[in-house]
């Protein structure tokens, strides 16, 4: 076979392994509740509320529709056009123009002009944010996280940009199959190293003093199979007013983390609450589950790209010659826009499943679904959420059941009917 045939014939077996792994591991037999539920749950919030989250949540979506959709068209203008390569050759020229210089200076100024055309929306955000009440951190403090966030990605992707093309180098005619083990070998490391090394850069922890509510906490997490080294207070509040806490590390690296701002906000329940959802997610593995899917849908991704590579209409479009070429990168970046728009909704639809089961654990573990109603009014009311948001934005991108799908499954449970 040619090495096209077999990248097909990989690519192939990728996505019935990726199917495999969705159909299996997501627990698709969490339906939402009726939408007379919702309903009731809905008249039953405050009505000063529930506007103040619907007014917060329609000035937020202008500035996200809009950032997705600049941020596509300026990939597809540098992708689809020769400016994308002749970016990459301006910015290696200075160094050297060596195929290093390219993948290195000039991949990662394709990377900052991509960031910088969506950063009047994120500025936008920040001011909309403020405005409402929910941000704490003045423009200062957003521009030092801001510049956080660029070092972080450019150290990564500087990384994977000089592995990547030095595999295409070494190996012309199958960097496919090494590109693509080494994006799945990319997520799973991610994975395990993002708890650990990038939340400290952004967040300072400390441990929860001793205690009832932390004496509390790991014996619930003894208790559910899943116990944990520590739990941890991140100053949250220096950034925000909203109220979180999650779940982080593997094995013996496994802590809580509660935001400060939750120990301000909640009650003991509703914090145990919170952190038994959180718990739920641990004992299901879906940490492991999103990065095998993960993983999965990198490797998939690199094959789909040198399949696309062969296509003389696009790298002639590009003004390139070869899509393992460094001046090729933003013709890289914009099939991987396309292909992670498309899948926008399906991630979408995935995570909520995930999240309805958390819930349902943290009902099951707690016995409270009463705790459980005020947690969720409490994080709607505190994080401005939108108790029921258009169906389309749900669809879309919604990663969480909305507050009211949420309120009615507790009570259902509360009546007997449990998954």
């Amino acid at each position: 076979m040619t090495t096209r045939t077999w990248a097909a014939v990989t690519l192939a077996a990728l996505v019935v392994a990726l199917v495999v792994a969705v159909v299996q591991l997501v627990p698709w037999n969490q339906p939402a509740a009726p939408r007379a539920d919702q309903l009731a749950a809905l008249r039953d919030l405050p009505a000063d509320d529930v506007e103040r989250g619907r007014a917060f949540h329609a000035a937020l979506r202008p500035g996200s529709y809009g950032a997705l959709a600049v941020g596509l068209i300026v990939a597809l203008l540098l992708g689809l056009t020769p400016l994308g390569a002749k970016l990459v050759a301006l910015g290696g020229r200075p160094f050297g123009d060596n195929w290093i210089a390219q993948a290195l200076v000039g991949g990662l100024a394709v990377v900052l002009v991509a960031e910088l055309v969506t950063l009047p929306f994120a500025a936008w955000r920040h001011a909309v944010v403020s405005r409402h009440g929910l941000a704490t951190q003045g423009w200062g403090g957003w521009t030092a996280d801001l510049l956080k966030s660029y070092v972080v990605s450019a150290v990564i992707g500087g990384v994977a940009l000089l592995v990547f093309y030095t595999v295409t180098r070494l190996a012309p005619r199958w960097w496919w199959a090494l590109g693509a083990a080494g994006a799945a070998t990319l997520v799973v490391l991610l994975s395990l190293i993002l708890p650990v090394v990038v939340e400290p850069v952004f967040n300072r922890f400390t441990p929860m003093p001793q205690g009832p509510l932390r004496t509390e906490l790991m014996a619930l997490a003894e208790r559910d199979g899943a116990p944990v080294r520590d739990v941890l207070v991140a100053d949250a509040s220096r950034r925000t007013r909203a109220v979180n806490a999650y779940v982080s590390g593997i094995g013996p690296t496994r802590r809580i983390v509660v935001y400060d701002t939750l120990l301000r906000e909640a009650t003991p329940g509703e914090v145990k609450t919170v952190v038994a959802h959180e718990l739920g997610h641990t004992s299901n593995d879906d940490v492991l589950t999103a990065t095998l899917i993960g993983a999965l849908g990198a490797a998939a991704a690199v094959v789909t790209v040198f399949l696309l590579g062969s296509w003389g209409g696009l790298l002639r479009a590009a003004g390139v010659d070869s899509i393992a070429e460094p001046r090729a990168f933003p013709l890289l970046l914009a099939v991987v826009a396309v292909g992670a728009l498309a899948a926008t909704p399906v991630q979408a639809l995935v995570s909520r499943q995930v999240e309805r089961r958390a819930d349902v654990h943290a009902l099951a573990l707690t016995g409270d679904p009463a705790t459980f109603e005020a947690m969720q009014r409490r994080l709607f009311a505190v994080n401005l959420g939108d108790p029921d948001p258009p169906l389309w934005h749900q669809f879309w991108s919604a990663s969480h059941p909305s507050t009211v799908q949420r309120i009615a499954a507790a009570r259902t449970w509360a009546e007997g009917d449990r998954p």
